[in-house]
């Protein structure tokens, strides 16, 4: 069983903000981790589908950068949104880096986009077509 995911934070505050506001996240716990200097959280789809996602900060780290597209070993996250353009609207006023703007990959598939949370986490973004 496949039971989650996680990618590291700069500011868990920031990110806990991001997931839940943006994305529809819920906060299910957030502990410290004394043993490595370390906080994690613990989110999910409100619903209580899918698996979590773990966000880890560590608190001895100072470096924290991505690494340029082509040499990235994790991909992205994907997330299905209901209104792409309400979405892409309200991230655009909060300065939200939108990497890829909404497309088809054919006529009758869902829109994507792509965009980065605050610590530059590629996140795929999916509208499905009403059936």
């Amino acid at each position: 069983m496949f039971t989650h995911t996680s990618i590291r934070t700069s500011d868990m505050d920031r990110s806990i903000e991001f997931y839940t506001r943006f994305l529809g996240l819920k906060l299910l716990r957030r502990h410290a981790i004394p043993q490595n200097r370390a906080e994690i959280a613990f989110l999910q789809d409100p619903e209580g589908k899918g698996s979590h996602l773990e966000l880890t900060f560590y608190q001895d780290q100072t470096k924290f950068t991505q690494a340029d597209y082509e040499d990235r070993v994790f991909d992205h996250l994907a997330f299905v949104i209901e209104d792409m353009e309400a979405t892409i609207a309200e991230m655009r006023k909060e300065n939200v880096t939108i990497t890829d703007e909404p497309y088809r990959l054919s006529p009758t598939g869902g829109l994507i986009a792509f965009i980065e949370d605050p610590d530059g986490v590629l996140i795929e973004l999916i509208e499905r077509r009403s059936q």
